[in-house]
């Protein structure tokens, strides 16, 4: 089956005071369209992911391009031979990717490095890199040399990041993550801790899969998403990796017990 089902993400901070009147238009557009995928809304700005016919997703992106202030959002794309969402959720937020901590990326953020200069940075000896993501996404795939934080959830790195760097010793800190979206609120927390060379991967990872081709890539392995396809390889096709249905842990291929739960449910 060919690949019909195109997938977006986008976000995007910006001071979004009428957001919750944002969500009764946006549930109509998707619906109307068949869409499916989670939209996020919040004081701070928007966060999606959605899935479904190409015509559909342009109605969603028209609509909000329409404002001048979603007009330069960064849109990433893959495609899918199936539907990779159950269902559609718009929801209203604190915060469209929680760290809950002392960070706003409209004061300040960290120096964006595109993907095609990326690796430059991270091969220079006094940078240190930091996979923003959570544990069980670094276990499927990173770039080489990436510190693994360790963490089950994004509100857990601060106290990592509190514990493991000081400002006056580590003075160049480059992070990264899927999208870009928690690298922009890790990176201003970082600057507030008084961090000054804080540098972090436009697009994220989706984005160095995109520009950057495999014989010149840094990254090994696959890149772990938030829906059922579970990972992406290099070519942001389905990867072979699988998923407890259980208890979610992800497993290697041709794995048939969930190492995690014992589970033989694997997807």
């Amino acid at each position: 089956m060919s690949p019909s089902i195109r997938i977006v993400t986008f976000y995007k901070f910006l001071r979004l005071p009428e957001y919750a009147a944002l969500r009764e238009p946006l549930l109509l557009i998707c619906r109307a369209a068949g869409l499916r995928g989670t939209i996020l809304l919040a004081e701070e700005g928007v966060n999606a992911t959605i899935a479904g016919e190409s015509e559909g997703i342009d109605s969603v992106l028209n609509f909000l391009s329409a404002d001048a202030r979603f007009a330069d959002m960064m849109i990433k794309e893959s495609f899918h031979s199936a539907m990779p969402f159950q269902r559609l959720k718009v929801r209203l937020k604190r915060e469209i990717v929680a760290l809950k901590a002392d960070a706003d990326p409209l004061e300040q953020v960290g120096r964006y490095i595109e993907p095609e200069a990326w690796n430059r940075l991270i091969t220079q000896d006094d940078v240190i890199l930091i996979d923003a993501r959570n544990d069980y996404e670094v276990e499927l795939g990173s770039f080489d040399g990436a510190r693994d934080p360790g963490t089950d959830s994004f509100h857990e790195l601060p106290r990592y990041l509190d514990q493991t760097l000081n400002p006056q010793q580590h003075k160049r800190i480059a992070m990264f993550c899927t999208g870009g979206i928690r690298c922009e609120k890790a990176t201003a927390y970082l600057l507030r801790q008084g961090f000054e060379q804080v540098f972090h991967l436009r697009g994220g990872i989706l984005n160095y899969l995109d520009k950057v081709a495999p014989a010149e890539s840094l990254w090994r392995g696959e890149c772990f998403v938030f829906d059922e396809r579970v990972s992406l390889d290099h070519d942001l096709a389905k990867g072979q990796v699988a998923i407890c249905d259980d208890c979610k842990a992800v497993a290697r291929p041709g794995n048939r017990t969930c190492r995690k739960c014992g589970s033989r449910n694997i997807l």
